[in-house]
C-alpha cells in the first residue's frame, strides 16, 4: 500500500502546494546553514545563544517532518505519533522564538506567528480528538504554511540565516 495516500485518495492541491513551499524553505535553510559553515559565518554568529540553539533544534526537523505528515496517509498510528512529535516541535519552536530578539532587542512582527502557533496547535489537536477531521486538516495545513513562510522570512538580508546564506 502506498504510504503517501490511501488508495484512490489524492492529496489536496492546497496541501501539495504547502508541502512544496515547506520543501523549498527546508532546502533554503539547509543551504544557508551549509554556506554559513563554509564561510565561517556560523562560527562568527551568536550561535552560543541557548534560545537560538533550541529554536533551530526544533524548527529544522519540524519542516521536513511536517511535510511528510501532510503528504502521507492519514488516521493511522504512525500519523498520530508523527503528528504529536511535530506538534511538540512546533510548540518548542514557538516558545523558544520569544527568547530571540531582532537587531533592536525587541520582538518582531514574525513573533505574531509564534502566538498563532500557540493557539493553532492545541486547536488542531482538539479538533482531531473531536473527530472534526476536515477542520483539523485545515488548521494543521495552515499552521505548517505559517512555519514555511516564517522559515523563508529568516532568509531575508539582515536576518541571521540571511546573513549566513548571503555572506
Amino acid at each position: 500500500m502506498n504510504e503517501l495516500a490511501h488508495p484512490g485518495v489524492t492529496i489536496p492541491l492546497r496541501d501539495r502546494l504547502i508541502v512544496a513551499l515547506g520543501a523549498l524553505a527546508a532546502g533554503a535553510l539547509l543551504l544557508a546553514f551549509v554556506h554559513g559553515l563554509a564561510s565561517g559565518a556560523v562560527a562568527r554568529s551568536s550561535m552560543h545563544s541557548l534560545w537560538l540553539a533550541l529554536h533551530l533544534a526544533a524548527v529544522v526537523p519540524a519542516l521536513p517532518l511536517g511535510a511528510y505528515v501532510l503528504a502521507r496517509r492519514k488516521g493511522d498510528a504512525l500519523h498520530r505519533a508523527l503528528g504529536k512529535l511535530w506538534a511538540v516541535l512546533m510548540l518548542v519552536t514557538a516558545l523558544s522564538s520569544f527568547g530571540l530578539r531582532g537587531l533592536t532587542g525587541n520582538l518582531s512582527p514574525i513573533h505574531l506567528l509564534s502566538l498563532l502557533v500557540l493557539v493553532m496547535i492545541p486547536r488542531g489537536i482538539h479538533l482531531a480528538r473531536r473527530h472534526r477531521i476536515e477542520a483539523h486538516r485545515r488548521v494543521m495545513s495552515l499552521t505548517y504554511l505559517g512555519l514555511a513562510v516564517a522559515a523563508l522570512f529568516t532568509l531575508l538580508p539582515g536576518r541571521l540565516l540571511g546573513t549566513w546564506l548571503f555572506s
